[in-house]
């Protein structure tokens, strides 16, 4: 889902309706095919997602006898319309829960039960939590304008998840501490490969007559998609990626990697550029964290220097940095 500007409320991202993004299969098959070892006899909430619609639900009802699961519960913000643009403007929320009785096939949700909320379905309603305790695993695309709360959940419950949110999360004071102290980090998935969304025909039009095509959206088949290219995923499960070791190469020079005015820490332009020979603290980019493992590199702070302002070179800020160090020297 799109991020809006500081929306606190998910009414009020309901009502701003370009929050509305649709996670597409293909891209969640991507990134779920490297966890199978983790559903087997689980129960997998998708708390944010219209079984009428979500590939979420779609996704693991099809593959419930194929991961072994034990129970999938889908849960949604009032919206009942089979429409892939649904406004969610019914009066009721809606969830059911799916135990695989329909082998290899997508069951239909009548014959299932679809059950309905005495709220609003919003994930923080006592209802959802009550249904969130029974879960072992979440899996989601929850509203990015409430990434912060809604991770602060699932961290206070204890829950594992697989979720997708702005890369740009990663900035925010909560999300980078979480990730510091192992909590969270990235998913499998590059987080430089394009995502393509599902969005709804009114805005689908608005993409068309006000953006850029290639940058704000793309056609695929005669279907209008939006793009996002700063979209991840995120995850508290362990993956074989989490322990690939960075391969280093470059030789530090004090010419090619100068030194900050307010931090004794050297800064560095590209992941790729980290020097293999250099033991004391190092600004990276933010995408460092696609290929974080935490056996290889520490994570040391944030962005500020010890004056407690950005870290700057001869007085000028670059991109924000993450400063670290390497752990096997």
């Amino acid at each position: 889902m799109i991020k809006t500007a500081q929306n606190r409320n998910l009414h009020h991202a309901k009502k701003a309706k370009k929050d509305e993004f649709y996670t597409q299969l293909s891209d969640i098959e991507t990134e779920l095919k490297h966890y199978r070892e983790h559903f087997k006899g689980k129960v997998v909430y998708c708390n944010c997602d219209d079984p009428t619609v979500s590939k979420f639900f779609h996704y693991f009802a099809y593959n419930f006898k194929f991961l072994g699961l034990k129970k999938l519960i889908t849960s949604c913000y009032k919206s009942l319309e089979k429409d892939l643009f649904s406004r969610n403007d019914s009066e009721r929320a809606i969830w059911l829960e799916y135990d695989g009785e329909f082998e290899e096939n997508i069951p239909d949700l009548q014959t299932v039960g679809i059950k309905h909320f005495k709220s609003d379905g919003d994930f923080r309603n006592q209802e959802c939590i009550e249904l969130l305790k029974q879960a072992d695993i979440v899996a989601t695309n929850p509203p990015f304008s409430l990434f912060r709360e809604y991770v602060k959940q699932l961290i206070e419950y204890d829950k594992k998840f697989i979720i997708i949110g702005n890369q740009n999360a990663i900035t925010y004071k909560e999300i980078f501490k979480w990730n510091k102290e192992n909590k969270l980090w990235m998913g499998y998935t590059s987080n430089g490969r394009d995502k393509l969304f599902n969005v709804r025909g009114d805005y689908a039009q608005e993409l068309v007559e006000t953006k850029k095509e290639g940058s704000a959206y793309r056609i695929v088949d005669g279907v209008i998609k939006g793009r996002l290219g700063n979209a991840a995923w995120f995850t508290n499960l362990d993956i074989a990626k989490r322990h690939e070791e960075l391969i280093l190469y470059k030789k530090y020079t004090p010419e090619e990697y100068p030194k900050y005015d307010n931090y004794d820490a050297i800064n560095i332009n590209k992941t790729k550029e980290i020097p293999a020979d250099y033991s004391g603290a190092m600004g990276v980019p933010i995408s460092f964290l696609d290929k974080h493992n935490p056996e290889q590199f520490e994570i040391i702070k944030f962005r500020k220097g010890d004056d407690d302002k950005d870290l700057s070179i001869n007085g000028k800020c670059p991109y924000f940095r993450i400063l670290i160090k390497n752990k096997k020297l």
